[in-house]
């Protein structure tokens, strides 16, 4: 196929956004659809070379993938290697077993998997994964073990019918995206079968311009330049995704695709040596980036500064250039190719692959802990920060009559609410060891009756705020069940006042204080007909950052367990402190920032115990 510039220049507009968003800069909230710029793009190369090749009749599978290895291999096994070392250096070992899960993945392109099942992509701690960003690379090369195949059996009935099959997988991918969305946010962004229509996308722009040559429409190139830098600047986390949304920057990348011939503006522009340069750039700058604002993360015990982030956005041009020139090109330049034969690259691939998993491999077998003499120190670490379910794992979700959430067969004490609630159960038992207590977790699900967050981009959406609210109404059930019980601990951060809210008649409100309060008034009076009375913990101060993370830096690298106090006064804090000021009168309400903040700053670490881990007692 003929070299066009303005996908070059095209790559530039979809890796700077999401570099950009990766570093924290609000004005690319949205910068996260550069990935779905990316797979339009690389749809239509794809097939565009895979339509060549069928019709001259010289299309080869070990071709194909001969130029897949040389194009995504060299320089994604040399950054993985790159990283090793500050992985070592720098992680704690639960996330140096991560690190070592992350690595065996990505050579198998299951890194989406992996992270579909362990990580939310959108929350703070996947910021600290530096392989995150490879989910990516997998649901593309998912795409093409799949795709060429495909392909290959539909070019046997003629060229419209395959593209019309292709038309139809992307109609049914979208569709699947859209309720996806909703029901299963996690799998639907991560993985291949709701990602598939926009590779799709890229290569119905390729079935066209193949059989119509090239178009030039300045308009529409125009408008599908705009529509592009609109969803990454307008969009944010909070917005489902991929859904009917994503069809914003996926037709705008078509259109470009499509109209922005060298004669239009947009093809002037992104045809520009510096829109062309970073664009050849591009897949090492994506390689890059994330594990250098992973890593300067994991090394500050605060969030880094937006100069610093900004920094290491440009460092990660520079390193791409290096990795560009001496690592992709070498593999794929005509004259003086590394490894010219075809049967050397899969051999070198192989060895090279195997090799990454024996070293993740006993990565994960050690627990993280490889070549460490100060290895159970680092365990001590971690053991720190984990999550403390309260009494027992098996009270953190569903509603549960284990005897393992429970100390007594007779409880007195009901500690019902979310993970706050949890934090409590081992500081309630240091205070009485003989108290009979019985706890009712969920995570995530406030203590309230009849109304639930309503967050499906986090993996909170309908579905599952009808099973928060079956949990509290069966917490009740068995409150009212169990006249031993003579006091209810309640507890939560309350956050639930600042999203949206789903109630039993299946309708979705805004955010709404009023009616968060109705529902905690309605709780607190039904607990009361229970004749138990009621003690509410409010949630502890916030610092804005993850403090327990910040403790334990602090200790790993040697500094000043004050280093990371805080100030009282978050402004979410004093929020909720007036929400829960209007129930004051109807219930006992215990806070703790005396305790933690009564010098006038809030002590992370109190006599060598961690106390905030980030907004939470431990």
């Amino acid at each position: 196929m003929k070299y066009r510039p303005e996908i070059d220049g095209l790559r530039t507009v979809a890796v700077m956004p999401v570099i950009f968003f990766h570093a924290g800069l609000d004005l690319f909230s949205g910068g996260f659809v550069g990935v779905d710029v990316f797979f339009v793009i690389s749809g239509y190369l794809i097939t565009s070379i895979l339509i060549d090749d069928l019709q001259k009749g010289t299309f080869s599978i070990a071709r194909f993938y001969e130029r897949r290895a040389r194009r995504i291999l060299p320089a994604l096994f040399f950054v993985m290697l790159c990283c090793a070392p500050f992985a070592w250096a720098w992680m704690l070992p639960s996330q140096m077993e991560d690190f070592g899960r992350s690595v065996i993945a990505v050579v198998f392109f299951a890194s989406n998997i992996l992270f579909w099942q362990n990580i939310d992509y959108f929350a703070p701690a996947a910021e600290d994964n530096p392989l995150l960003h490879t989910w990516s690379l997998a649901v593309e090369e998912q795409f093409y073990i799949f795709f060429p195949l495909l392909l290959l059996w539909l070019w046997r009935f003629g060229r419209n019918p395959a593209f019309y099959a292709v038309l139809g997988i992307c109609v049914v991918s979208l569709l699947l995206a859209e309720l996806g969305s909703r029901t299963a946010p996690g799998a639907t962004f991560y993985l291949l079968h709701t990602r598939a229509w926009e590779l799709g996308a890229g290569s119905l722009c390729a079935f066209v311009l193949h059989r119509r040559g090239p178009l030039a429409n300045g308009y529409l190139a125009a408008a599908g330049l705009l529509s592009v830098l609109m969803a990454a600047t307008l969009y944010d986390k909070t917005i489902p995704f991929p859904s009917l949304y994503a069809l914003l920057p996926v037709i705008g990348t078509a259109l470009i695709i499509l109209y922005a011939g060298p004669s239009t503006a947009v093809g002037k522009l992104l045809s520009l040596r510096g829109m062309v340069a970073i664009g050849l750039i591009s897949y090492s700058a994506y390689l890059w980036h994330q594990p250098l604002f992973a890593f300067a993360r994991i090394r500050s015990l605060t969030t880094p500064s937006e100069p610093l982030m900004i920094g290491l956005s440009l460092l990660s041009l520079g390193l791409a250039y290096l990795s560009w020139r001496f690592v992709e090109a070498p593999f794929r330049r005509k004259a003086g190719m590394w490894l010219p034969a075809r049967r050397n690259v899969f051999t070198a691939s192989l060895l090279a692959s195997l090799a990454i998993c024996i070293a993740g491999g006993i990565v994960v077998s050690r627990e993280g802990a490889v070549l460490r003499a100060d290895a159970e120190e680092m365990r001590g670490l971690d053991d720190r920060i984990a999550i403390n379910p309260g009494l027992h794992i098996d009270c953190t979700a569903d509603f549960t009559l284990s005897e393992k959430c429970r100390t007594s067969d007779t409880p007195e004490i009901l500690l019902w609410g979310d993970s706050f609630a949890m934090h409590l159960a081992q500081g309630l038992l240091a205070s009485d060891p003989e108290m009979k207590l019985q706890q009712h977790t969920k995570s995530q699900c406030a203590p309230m009756l009849g109304i639930a967050l309503n967050l499906s981009t986090a993996g909170y959406g309908e579905q599952w705020a009808r099973d928060c609210m079956a949990f509290n109404d069966q917490v009740l059930e068995w409150l009212e069940a169990n006249d031993s019980v003579t006091h209810v601990v309640l507890s939560s951060p309350f956050s639930i006042i600042f999203y949206d809210l789903f109630n039993r008649e299946g309708t979705t409100y805004s955010a709404s204080q009023d009616r968060v309060l109705a529902a905690l008034r309605e709780t607190l009076a039904r607990i009361r007909d229970t004749g138990a009375e009621v003690v509410l913990f409010a949630p502890t101060p916030g610092s804005g950052y993850d403090t327990g993370a910040c403790a334990m830096r602090s200790a790993r690298f040697g500094l000043d367990e004050a280093t990371c106090d805080f100030p009282p006064g978050d402004e979410l804090d004093k929020i909720v402190a007036d929400f829960l000021a209007q129930v004051a009168d109807e219930v006992k309400i215990v806070d703790l920032t005396d305790m933690i903040c009564g010098t006038g700053t809030c002590d992370v670490i109190q006599d060598g115990a961690l106390m905030v881990v980030p907004r939470e007692v431990v």
